[in-house]
């Protein structure tokens, strides 16, 4: 008869990691999965935000003032369009570098 008593259980080995989550492979995404492709904000952005708050500014200021005629509503307006684009295109370009 032995007098040892029994070692504890051999624990199980840990699982392997999934495939996406290897050594190297970077950022994976929101969802943890790869991707191929540009990472696309949230919808919704501050520079969205601040367009709509100018036009509605401008809006009232045209309605409000005798000085501001439907010509330089609309030319104002260009203007605030052009720099929104502007803004939106090189908030997009400095992203493009990244991945």
């Amino acid at each position: 008869m032995s007098t040892m008593p029994p070692g504890p259980p051999a624990a199980p080995p840990p699982p392997p990691p999934p495939p996406h989550e290897g050594p190297g492979l970077g950022y994976t995404g929101l969802g943890r999965t790869a991707t191929t492709g540009a990472i696309l904000p949230v919808p919704g952005n501050a520079e969205l935000a601040i367009y709509l708050l100018a036009t509605i500014v401008l809006a009232i200021i045209w309605a409000a003032s005798e000085q501001l005629e439907a010509h330089g509503f609309a030319t104002l307006f260009t203007y605030l369009t052009i720099g929104y684009i502007v803004s939106r295109g090189l908030a997009k370009a400095s992203r493009v570098l990244e991945q």
